[in-house]
């Protein structure tokens, strides 16, 4: 199935309405939410399938709390690789895709090559993460951890104004 390219700028006040209310209850029914955006429901359902055919809804997910599921840690942690050709960055990120942990990587700008975000039970856990699976990251020649103190934000709602 081709991706359809949507221009975001074409998103009327209703579709804004409907992704707003979607980022904050995905398991909303639709009667619910044509009720709450003033549509009829078969309106509603058509701007919420072309919205999802569009790409700008990508997919529905439950979010878990991390403390309920012992991963109440958080750590932020910088990869430098040794070098930075195809193969070296394909095979790191093959690994990293592979590991549960790591609940975000990304390609970086400057000094690091890569910020993972990584959940983790405690210290002990990270330790052990640390040694069974970072430190055996193809091509890795620096790891710095950042452990957080608290979340202060996280925000998995995108502003649609």
């Amino acid at each position: 199935m081709s991706e359809i390219i949507f221009d975001a700028s074409r998103l009327d006040a209703k579709d804004r309405q409907i992704l707003r209310l979607l980022q904050d209850d995905g398991r909303i029914s639709n009667a619910e939410l044509a009720d709450k955006v003033c549509l009829s429901p078969s309106a509603c359902l058509r701007r919420v399938q072309l919205l999802e055919q569009a790409g700008i809804i990508e997919r529905y997910a439950a979010l878990l709390r991390p403390a309920a599921m012992r991963r109440g840690l958080t750590v932020f942690i910088e990869v430098s690789l040794e070098r930075q050709t195809d193969a070296a960055l394909d095979a790191f990120e093959q690994a990293v895709r592979a590991c549960p942990e790591v609940m975000q990587c990304s390609l970086m700008a400057g000094d690091t090559d890569y910020l993972l975000e990584v959940a983790v039970a405690d210290s002990n856990d990270y330790e052990r993460l640390h040694r069974q699976v970072l430190a055996r990251l193809p091509g890795a020649a620096r790891i710095r951890s950042r452990f957080t103190i608290r979340s202060v934000c996280k925000r998995t709602a995108f502003p649609v104004e």
